[in-house]
């Protein structure tokens, strides 16, 4: 029951998320939303057990690729100034709310101690649920998929290389 909630709720943010990105003006919102579907995709990853892909999700892609996309969303020169007047005057209570409600769900599963929806807390391992362990996902990574992993970092640092070329030729035809 419990899982099936943190799926629906997790699948609803990832898709707001996605729907930010694609919505939002501002391409440091845009940014924000991936950030969003990509915390939302390592929670789903979590509940099938594939806790090296999770890990892997926050911390090359939530971590040094955003980083690197804000990087270059700043560097291209999205500075543009913004109103500071507050447009959605209840926003703020409504998040309050969210994270109120949010830590109590998460104090009422503490505090009821049953943990059998999570699959990894259960004492006994299902040998056919280590489908996310080191070893099962580092074997064929290393061997199978290396060139696609390499061909995806090719492709990041000629993507960043371009646009710091056309920020700097942006930059040299205003002077």
């Amino acid at each position: 029951m419990v899982e099936a909630l943190i799926f629906v709720l997790m699948a609803v943010c990832a898709l707001a998320g996605a729907a930010t990105v694609v919505v939002a003006r501002n391409p440091v919102y845009s940014a924000m939303g991936l950030l969003g579907t990509l915390f939302s995709a390592a929670v789903l990853y979590v509940l099938q057990l594939a806790h090296l892909v999770a890990a892997v999700q926050v911390i090359v892609y939530a971590g040094a690729v955003m980083t690197l996309f804000l990087f270059v969303i700043m560097l291209i020169g999205v500075d543009k100034s913004e109103r500071r007047s507050e447009k959605l005057p209840r926003q703020l209570a409504a998040v309050g709310a969210i994270a109120v409600s949010a830590a109590a769900f998460a104090v009422a599963v503490w505090l009821s101690g049953d943990f059998d929806w999570a699959p990894g807390a259960t004492a006994a391992v299902d040998p056919e649920a280590t489908n996310g362990a080191v070893e099962a996902v580092a074997e064929p990574m290393f061997t199978d998929w290396v060139l696609a992993f390499e061909a995806t970092a090719l492709l990041l640092t000629i993507a960043a290389a371009g646009a710091i070329a056309l920020a700097h030729h942006r930059r040299g035809r205003r002077t």
